[in-house]
C-alpha cells in the first residue's frame, strides 16, 4: 500500500519555528541561515535573482539578471537592465508584485544603484530592497558585503539591515 504524504498549510504572515528556506549570505553556523517568514524568504529570493549571472546556475542557464554585464556599459540608458530585472523577477519569484524598479548609474561610474519596491501578495505587505552594486563587490568576513543592501519598509530609505552574498 502506498504512503500518502500529508501536506500542511503555512500561513505566510506567521513566524514559525519551521524554516521556509535559505537566506543569504551563507555564513551561518551550519553554513546556511534559515528564513522563518515569507518576507525574509522573498528578500533572499530577490537577492538570488539579482546577483546571479546567467549561466551560473546549473540546469537554468537563463536564470539571473547578470548585473556585472552592465557595470562597464558606456551608456547610462538602463532600460535593458530594467526590462531584464522585471522579466527575471516575474519568471522566477512567485507571490510578489513589482511596484517599482529604480536604477541609477552615474556617468563614468562603475556602480549601479538598484531600488526595487514590491508587494507580497499573501499579506499585501509592501517592502523595498536596495542594492549598490560595484566592481568591488565581494564578501568580507564580517557578514556585511558589497553590494551594499539596505532593506526598508515603505519609505525606501536604506536601513542597512541585511547583507547579500554577491561576490562570486
Amino acid at each position: 500500500m502506498a504512503n500518502v504524504r500529508e501536506y500542511i498549510q503555512i500561513n505566510p504572515t506567521e513566524k514559525r519555528n519551521k524554516a521556509l528556506g535559505v537566506i543569504f549570505p551563507f555564513d551561518g553556523e551550519a553554513v546556511f541561515n534559515s528564513s522563518y517568514t515569507t518576507a525574509e524568504q522573498v528578500k533572499s529570493n530577490l537577492l538570488n535573482v539579482l546577483l546571479t549571472e546567467p549561466g551560473e546556475r546549473v540546469f537554468k542557464p537563463n536564470f539571473g539578471v547578470g548585473l556585472r554585464n552592465y557595470l562597464f556599459e558606456n551608456s547610462n540608458d538602463l532600460s535593458n537592465l530594467e526590462e531584464r530585472i522585471n522579466n527575471q523577477i516575474n519568471q522566477n519569484i512567485a507571490g510578489i508584485e513589482l511596484v517599482n524598479v529604480n536604477l541609477i548609474k552615474e556617468p563614468d561610474s562603475h556602480e549601479i544603484k538598484i531600488a526595487i519596491s514590491y508587494r507580497v501578495l499573501a499579506n499585501q505587505e509592501s517592502d523595498t530592497i536596495q542594492i549598490n552594486f560595484s566592481q568591488d563587490s565581494s564578501i568580507n568576513n564580517s557578514g556585511a558585503s558589497s553590494p551594499n543592501t539596505g532593506m526598508s519598509s515603505g519609505g525606501g530609505a536604506s536601513s542597512g539591515g541585511a547583507s547579500s552574498g554577491g561576490g562570486y
